[in-house]
């Protein structure tokens, strides 16, 4: 029987090398994007976020290296490929022209005949929810009407292939939730491929099939958003992706699976079957229960920390609570559990915790 032929992917980057000013600000071995998936690009500030994105959409040729475009090289093809792609930029660069006829635009400047740009125009403000605002100036746009057609006009293309740049950045919350949820649904009814740059962790998470986290050009983990966020692979990815806690853990002994260890001279238990003699004990904030020093110990977690807090940081609905316990272990609360416990700078307390929620990082 021959063997099953796979499909290349959509998109590809291969031993791509960007330099400015002589200092390397991208370096990818080996990213692929299939057909129909969404990739999120993460990252601090300056990891070549933009950067990648502007090379898969070849609006820039890397100084080595090469994107493919299924399977292909896309050298000496850019133009008629970005003929199959559209770009969305964390501002939405309106003509001064009306709502319809920004849409129509790059509908006209790819040969589309007068009635069918129209029709088209015409349908995609609709799906974005703003067809009223289709005879306005572009200039008395909301910021989120504004964005709307801008998504409008690169989903009327019909593209193959759809770019993101921090589309939502610029909006407030409220905006920006309704606008993630409006876009997911449309690129899973359209099933197009994505590559889309964004600070947010709940947008990956609600968008995207894949991440991958860029720390100084090099892509330093790829993986679903839920395993990335979780299970970080190494300590700087682990304080991007708000790992609060990391303690230097020694491992004492191994029974069924749980790994016991002394971290800032605390007894931690965790679920992890590999075989290491030392780690990096990692804590999400939301993993962590504070309860006042006599109270705690109920449920079902097996890591109890006897500490006191050191410093709490009001964040709207929530706090963030930071306890020594022989080292920082953050942990996030309501601000109404805040108020209900009495927690207070210098309260005696115990960090509460699952066996199940720590992620070990071997060193």
């Amino acid at each position: 029987m021959a063997a099953e032929l796979t499909a290349p992917p959509k998109l590809a980057a291969r031993g791509l090398r960007v330099r400015r000013g002589g200092r390397e600000v991208l370096a990818i071995d080996a990213l692929d994007v299939p057909a129909g998936r969404t990739l999120a690009v993460l990252g601090p500030n300056g990891a070549g976020k933009t950067t990648l994105l502007l090379q898969l959409a070849l609006l820039e040729r890397p100084d080595a290296g090469e994107v493919l475009f299924e399977g292909a090289p896309a050298r000496g093809r850019e133009l008629r490929l970005r003929r199959r792609m559209a770009v969305v930029f964390q501002q939405p660069l309106l003509l001064d022209r009306t709502a319809l006829a920004n849409v129509e635009t790059g509908l006209r400047l790819r040969g589309v005949g007068r009635r069918e740009r129209r029709a088209r125009a015409e349908r995609w403000l609709a799906r974005l929810g703003v067809a009223r605002v289709a005879g306005q100036a572009a200039h008395t746009l909301s910021g989120g009407e504004a964005q709307r057609v801008s998504l409008a006009r690169a989903f009327a293309l019909e593209p193959e292939v759809l770019f993101l740049d921090e589309p939502f950045s610029a909006l407030d919350e409220p905006t920006r939730v309704a606008l993630v949820e409006d876009l997911a649904a449309l690129l899973a009814e359209t099933r197009l491929t994505c590559v889309f740059v964004t600070h947010s962790q709940d947008e990956a998470a609600r968008l995207a099939h894949e991440v991958v986290v860029l720390i100084g050009g090099e892509p330093r983990q790829v993986g679903p958003p839920e395993a990335v966020f979780t299970a970080p692979t190494d300590p700087e990815v682990a304080a991007f992706v708000g790992i609060g806690t990391m303690l230097a853990g020694r491992v004492l002994c191994r029974e069924g699976g749980v790994v016991t260890l002394d971290a800032a001279g605390q007894r931690i238990e965790a679920v992890d079957e590999r075989a290491f003699d030392e780690a990096l004990v990692c804590l999400r904030p939301e993993d962590v229960t504070i309860a006042p020093a006599g109270q705690a110990g109920a449920g079902s977690a097996r890591n109890h920390l006897r500490g006191r807090v050191r410093r709490i940081v009001r964040t709207g609905v929530d706090a963030r609570v930071e306890v020594d316990c022989g080292a920082p272990v953050v942990a996030r609360v309501t601000a109404r559990s805040l108020a209900e416990l009495g927690l207070a700078e210098g309260s005696e307390v115990v960090a509460s915790f699952k066996a199940t929620a720590v992620h070990l990082i071997p060193r």
